[in-house]
C-alpha cells in the first residue's frame, strides 16, 4: 500500500529511485547532464621544461588535495579550454593503479591557470563543491569499479558523464559541502599540526641524541660503544613453506612488509604466523618483548620496537640490549643510523648489511640513566604525534559517515 510516496520502510517525503530511497525534492541526474567533462594535454618530451606551464597529474592529488612536490612542466601553447579555473574538479581517469582512478581534487585560486595532462580529466560544473564531495562517496567508487577498462585501467568520458549522483536543491547542496568542507579543513589543520610535532621531534633527536643540548641534571662524558658490545644481534630465518605443519601456529613472524605497512614505534602483530615446529626446524628465533627489530636487507634502516614476542624473517638483524643501553634510547639512535647502514649495504639482487658490519656499527652513549631520560623526552613526543593521528583518523572516518548521511539525504541539514 502506498500514499503520498510512503510504503512500508519508507519514511515520508522519501521515493526509491536506482540510487536507492531519497528525498522527495531531490533528482537523480547524470554527471554529464550537469557538467562538461574534458580530458587533458597530450604532449611529448620535447615540450617538457624545468620551468614553464605546470601540467597537473594523479600525483599532484594526495587524498583530496592538491600537492606540488612531484611536477612537470612545458613550454607550448594550450588551448584556453585545457587551462584549470577555480572551482574546476581535477580527476584521475587513467593510471597504472586500478585504486587511482577517480581520485579528485577541486582546483584552487592558487593552481587556476595551470594546465592538466592526458591521463587526467576537468569536470567543470556550476555544482561543483557539491559534486567534489560525490566524487568521493560510495555510490560513485561503485560505478567506477562498475565501467573501468577491463585490460586498461580508465574510465572514458562517455564512462563519466553516464555516472549518476542524487541532486538536493542548491540551498541544500552549498550547506551539505559546507559542512564536509568544515570537516576538510579540520583533517588538515591536524595533518599541518602532525607535520608540526614530527619536524620539532626530529630536531630534538639531532639535539639529544647527539649530545648537542643536554638535558637537567646531566653532565660528564659520552662514550663510544659498537653496536655488538650493548647488544647481541640475532639473525631470523624462514620455516619451510612446504611443510603445512610449520605454519599458522601461536608463533608471530615478522616480515620487513610488517614493519614498512605499519606506523609508530611498537609492532603489535604480524601478517603471517609460525608454529613451535616450524621455529625448531628453521634459523628463526623467538624474540623477547623489548627486541629492536631492524631491517637489514632491501628496506635498510627500518625498525620498530616489538611489543609481543616474535620471530623474524632472514631479513632482520634484530637487536637485543644488554644492561649498557637502554632499548628505547637505542631505538631512537639507531633510527638516525640509516644513511651510513645504506652505505655499508651490498648485494646485487638486493642490498643487505651484514651481521659483522650491524655489530660494528659505531654508537656514543651517555650514561644509562641520562639514555632512560632522552628516550622518555622523545617517547612523549611520540606519544602526542600517535594520539593526533588517531584523532585525525577518527575525523576522517567521521567525515566519511556524514558523507553517507548527507549525500543520499539520509540526513537533512535544511
Amino acid at each position: 500500500m502506498e500514499e503520498d510516496g510512503f510504503h512500508m520502510g519508507m519514511k515520508r517525503g522519501y521515493k526509491q529511485t536506482e540510487v536507492g530511497i531519497i528525498p522527495q525534492d531531490w533528482e537523480i541526474v547524470s554527471l554529464g547532464d550537469i557538467g562538461q567533462c574534458i580530458i587533458g594535454l597530450t604532449y611529448t618530451p620535447n615540450d617538457v621544461v624545468s620551468d614553464g606551464l605546470l601540467v597537473l597529474r594523479s600525483s599532484n592529488i594526495l587524498e583530496g588535495q592538491l600537492v606540488f612536490e612531484d611536477n612537470v612542466y612545458v613550454s607550448r601553447r594550450v588551448p584556453e579550454h585545457l587551462i584549470v579555473r577555480k572551482n574546476d574538479i581535477l580527476i584521475c581517469v587513467r593510471n597504472g593503479s586500478r585504486e587511482l582512478i577517480g581520485k579528485a581534487a577541486m582546483i584552487d585560486h592558487s593552481a587556476a591557470g595551470m594546465t592538466f595532462g592526458a591521463f587526467m580529466s576537468v569536470f567543470r560544473t556550476q555544482y561543483s563543491k557539491y559534486v567534489f564531495f560525490q566524487l568521493q562517496s560510495l555510490l560513485i567508487s561503485k560505478q567506477i569499479k562498475a565501467n573501468i577498462g577491463a585490460t586498461i585501467n580508465q574510465i572514458t568520458n562517455a564512462n563519466f558523464n553516464s555516472f549518476i549522483v542524487p541532486l538536493p536543491p542548491l540551498a541544500e547542496q552549498r550547506a551539505i559541502a559546507e559542512v564536509l568542507s568544515d570537516m576538510d579543513a579540520q583533517i588538515a589543520a591536524l595533518d599541518a599540526l602532525i607535520a608540526k610535532k614530527r619536524d620539532i621531534k626530529q630536531g630534538a633527536m639531532q639535539e639529544l641524541l647527539t649530545g648537542r643540548r643536554r638535558l637537567p641534571g646531566f653532565t660528564g662524558a659520552w662514550e663510544t660503544r659498537r653496536l655488538g658490545e650493548v647488544a647481541e644481534i640475532i639473525s631470523g630465518g624462514t620455516p619451510n613453506t612446504s611443510v603445512a605443519q610449520y605454519w599458522d601456529g601461536e608463533i608471530w613472524w615478522c616480515t620487513p612488509t610488517d614493519i614498512t605497512a605499519t606506523s609508530g614505534k611498537y609492532l603489535t602483530q604480524t601478517t603471517r604466523t609460525i608454529s613451535e615446529l616450524g621455529l625448531r626446524n628453521s634459523s628463526a628465533h623467538l624474540l623477547p618483548v623489548g627486541s629492536i627489530l631492524l631491517c637489514t636487507r632491501a628496506t635498510i634502516g627500518e625498525l620498530r620496537l616489538a611489543s609481543i614476542q616474535v620471530a623474524t624473517n632472514q631479513g632482520f638483524k634484530s637487536l637485543l640490549c644488554n644492561d649498557l643501553v637502554s632499548n628505547d634510547f637505542l631505538y631512537y639512535l639507531i633510527s638516525t643510523k640509516k644513511p651510513k647502514m645504506l652505505e655499508l649495504a651490498i648485494g646485487s639482487t638486493f642490498l643487505e648489511i651484514s651481521k659483522r658490519d650491524v655489530e660494528a656499527l659505531e654508537i656514543v652513549l651517555p650514561s644509562v640513566s641520562e639514555q632512560t631520560a632522552i628516550a622518555g623526552v622523545l617517547s612523549d613526543m611520540d606519544n602526542e604525534i600517535t594520539a593526533l593521528e588517531a584523532q585525525r583518523r577518527k575525523t576522517a572516518d567521521l567525515k566519511q559517515a556524514m558523507m553517507q548521511e548527507l549525500l543520499t539525504g539520509k540526513t537533512r541539514l535544511i
